[in-house]
C-alpha cells in the first residue's frame, strides 16, 4: 500500500504547493467565483483542473522532451500570453478608476439571484422618481457569460509558458523519477490536488460575497487583478 499511498500524497503535496500561487489565473477564478453563476464557474473550474490533469499527464509520458525541442514554439505561445495579460490587466484598471453600478450587485446567498430560483437572472432597479422597480437580465449588470468566462480562463491557461515549464516539465520530471508504476500514482495525486484547489477556489470565493456588497471591496480586488496581470504581462514579454 505504500508503493501507492505514499507517491500519491507525495504527488498531491506537490501539486499544490506549486499551483497555490497567486497568479492570473488564480486571480480571475477568484474573481468570477464571488460574482459568477454556479454554472459558468463549475465550466472554468473543470476546464482549469483537466487542463492541469492534461499537462501533468503529458509531463509524465515525456512530452516535456519535445517542448524542449521547440524554443519557437514556446516564444510564440510566451508573447501571445503577454500581450492577452496585458490587455486583460488594462481592463480590470479601467474597472478599478471607473466602476459601474454593477460592481455593488452581489446578492447575498439568501437572495432570489441564486441559480435556480426564479428571478435568478434578473435584477430589480428602481425607475423613476416613483420608487417603482423593473427587472434587467443579469447580463446587464456586468457578469461575465459562459462562453466568455471559459475563452478566458482557457486563455489564461494555455496562452501561459509557465504552465508548460511548470506542471509539463518541472511535475513531469519529478513524477518520473519515482519507480515504475508509481510514477503514475504520484501523477494521479498531482491531478487531485489541481481538482482540490480549482474547486475551492472557485466555489470558496462565494463565502466572500457579504464583502464584495460594497463597490469599494472590487475597486481594490479589480486594482490588485490589474497589478498581478499586468506584471505577469510585462515579465512575460521581455522573457522573465
Amino acid at each position: 500500500m505504500n508503493e501507492t499511498l505514499l507517491p500519491a500524497l507525495m504527488g498531491l503535496g506537490t501539486g499544490l504547493a506549486l499551483i497555490v500561487a497567486i497568479g492570473a489565473q488564480n486571480a480571475y477564478l477568484l474573481r468570477l467565483g464571488i460574482d459568477g453563476r454556479p454554472t459558468t464557474v463549475l465550466a472554468v473550474v473543470l476546464l482549469c483542473a483537466v487542463s492541469d490533469a492534461l499537462l501533468i499527464t503529458a509531463g509524465v509520458a515525456g512530452v516535456g522532451g519535445l517542448l524542449e525541442a521547440l524554443p519557437t514554439a514556446m516564444v510564440v505561445v510566451r508573447l501571445l500570453g503577454a500581450g492577452f495579460l496585458v490587455v486583460y490587466g488594462l481592463l480590470a484598471a479601467h474597472r478599478a478608476l471607473r466602476p459601474g453600478r454593477a460592481q455593488a450587485l452581489v446578492p447575498a446567498e439568501n437572495d432570489p439571484g441564486a441559480e435556480g430560483v426564479p428571478g435568478a437572472d434578473r435584477e430589480s432597479v428602481p425607475v423613476g422618481s416613483g420608487g417603482a422597480l423593473a427587472t434587467r437580465p443579469a447580463e446587464a449588470r456586468g457578469r461575465t457569460g459562459l462562453k466568455a468566462a471559459v475563452l478566458t480562463a482557457f486563455a489564461l491557461t494555455w496562452l501561459n509558458p509557465h504552465v508548460y515549464l511548470d506542471t509539463v516539465l518541472f511535475l513531469g520530471s519529478v513524477a518520473n523519477q519515482q519507480a515504475g508504476e508509481a510514477r503514475w500514482w504520484w501523477a494521479g495525486g498531482a491531478v487531485a490536488g489541481s481538482f482540490l484547489w480549482f474547486f475551492s477556489l472557485g466555489f470558496g470565493a462565494r463565502l466572500l460575497r457579504p464583502v464584495f456588497a460594497r463597490p469599494g471591496a472590487w475597486r481594490v480586488l479589480d486594482g490588485a487583478i490589474a497589478v498581478i496581470m499586468l506584471t505577469l504581462g510585462v515579465r512575460l514579454a521581455l522573457g522573465f
